[in-house]
């Protein structure tokens, strides 16, 4: 193996990616397999999990079928036993499992508004924390998050989302600063429009597609595959002193202006 293809290769490698069922979460999942790693791809739907795996199993990958929730720290904590209890260890972290509500901000109830900010903001820190520790234990490992365009700008009517993924930033970076002194790095990417399951209803609506396409200089929304290549980057030694960064693949959407 050349020296480039070594820095780039998952090969031997351990990856959980939560939310790996679907969507972003389901491309990247792919894309590990294809790099080389076990993946692990974990989400609560059981019949997804199962699917997922003999997906993963059908790309070369050794995978386990384990559901968890990130709302739910009894199941993230098995879900990191049984992938050490398997694998050994854990290389890599992806956080993918997200909540999104539309709606205007003077509407959203307490109970609305806490559901989105435990599942975005919360759920992100039980992972990192959870899996983290073990990262901590074993000296090495990246864990990923997912942020998102609304922690640098306001959508319409997305107040929680905003707000929770506002907080993924600073979860980033503050995890990223205390445990680099464990060799634990920790990065974010921030996704600019890609067409989803938890986005797909605000994308039928023509006018709101057309503005975003409109503020997007490559005049189109992504296809979750385009974000395989910096999900590998980050998992991979190919990113060994990049740590704390939020990374944006948005196709120039935060570069422009008027």
């Amino acid at each position: 193996m050349s020296y480039l293809n070594q820095l780039f290769s998952l090969d031997g490698k351990v990856a959980v990616v939560l939310g790996g069922t679907s969507g972003i979460g389901q491309a990247i999942a792919r894309a590990y397999a294809q790099a080389g790693a076990a993946v692990i791809a974990s989400s609560r739907d059981k019949a997804k999990v199962d699917a997922m795996a003999d997906e993963l199993e059908d790309l070369g990958a050794r995978t386990l079928r384990q559901t968890s929730d990130v709302q739910d720290r009894a199941s993230m904590d098995s879900l990191c036993a049984e992938t050490l209890q398997t694998f050994g260890r854990v290389d890599a972290l992806v956080v993918t499992s997200g909540a999104l509500l539309k709606m205007a901000s003077v509407d959203i109830s307490d109970d609305e508004f806490a559901r989105v900010v435990d599942t975005n903001l919360n759920g992100s820190f039980r992972a990192n924390q959870i899996f983290g520790r073990q990262m901590i234990g074993q000296r090495s490992g990246s864990i990923i998050n997912i942020a998102s365009m609304t922690s640098f700008v306001s959508f319409g009517e997305v107040t929680a989302y905003a707000a929770s993924k506002s907080g993924v930033v600073m979860l980033t970076k503050s995890l990223a600063s205390e445990w680099a002194k464990h060799k634990v790095r920790v990065n974010a990417i921030a996704p600019g429009v890609f067409r989803t399951p938890l986005n797909t209803k605000a994308l039928d609506i023509p006018e709101r597609l057309a503005a975003i396409i409109g503020r997007t200089p490559m005049g189109r929304v992504g296809k979750v595959e385009e974000l395989a290549g910096i999900a590998i980057y980050l998992a991979s030694e190919a990113s060994s002193f990049v740590t704390g960064q939020i990374i944006a693949v948005d196709g120039g959407f935060l570069a422009k202006g008027i």
